[in-house]
């Protein structure tokens, strides 16, 4: 069970989030972003930030830092390490496995991730057994696209999926991330997509309309 920074917004919380971070971060990433995101009025919420295990990284010169999967060159899309994506993917399973055993079933989670993390919570919300209460893909692509569809699970085709992307991005291009929006949406999931005049980084506007998407999410528990 990979390591993880956990934040409740309340005791016996109903609601999990489960949020990856992208490549040579950590699960501390993304956690001062919690009250910005939490309405008051909403149900207890536990978030979980894992950290990703430590493994090689091609292309920044075979340093060792946190990934999620390998990047092989600078096309990301091309030469995919589909060994490491998988193995996350069994990861984050467990994660989600680990919820349920907590009375959080996969109808109250949430899966997010930014960049390398988002890429991760796509390919596993895709082809879960059960269905999602969202998936949400901040700067990011549906990785192993082509090695995909036979594995889609159809527990998740209606499972609300939200994208939200800089046009400006240099790491993870706006065109990859919208072919990936198209290619879920062509299959009959409920994609949203966002884009803002950013590079690759999440911005107050971005925050502000996930937050409203989360609290349709969370409403409609009630």
């Amino acid at each position: 069970m990979l390591d993880s920074i956990e934040i409740e917004t309340a005791p016996n919380p109903r609601w999990t989030v489960l949020w990856l971070h992208g490549l040579g971060a950590d699960g501390h990433d993304f956690e001062p972003i919690v009250p910005q995101l939490v309405a008051a009025e909403w149900p207890a919420i536990r978030f979980i930030f894992p950290h990703a295990p430590m493994r090689a990284v091609t292309v920044n010169g075979g340093m060792r830092m946190r990934a999620w999967y390998d990047i092989l060159g600078l096309e990301i899309a091309n030469q995919q390490d589909e060994a490491g994506i998988r193995d996350s993917i069994r990861h984050v399973e467990r994660l989600i496995e680990r919820e349920a055993l907590r009375g959080v079933d996969e109808s109250r989670l949430i899966l997010a991730g930014f960049s390398q993390g988002g890429a991760i919570a796509l390919a596993t919300g895709v082809r879960l057994r059960r269905p999602l209460a969202g998936i949400v893909a901040l700067s990011t692509y549906l990785p192993l696209a082509d090695r995909t569809e036979p594995e889609l699970h159809p527990a998740n085709r209606a499972t609300p999926i939200w994208f939200g992307h800089g046009a400006a991005d240099p790491v993870v291009p706006s065109r990859l991330g919208q072919m990936s929006c198209e290619w879920l949406r062509a299959r009959g999931y409920p994609v949203e997509w966002r884009t803002w005049p950013m590079p690759h980084s999440v911005c107050a506007e971005e925050i502000v309309a996930l937050r409203e998407w989360l609290g349709a999410r969370l409403r409609s528990d009630d």
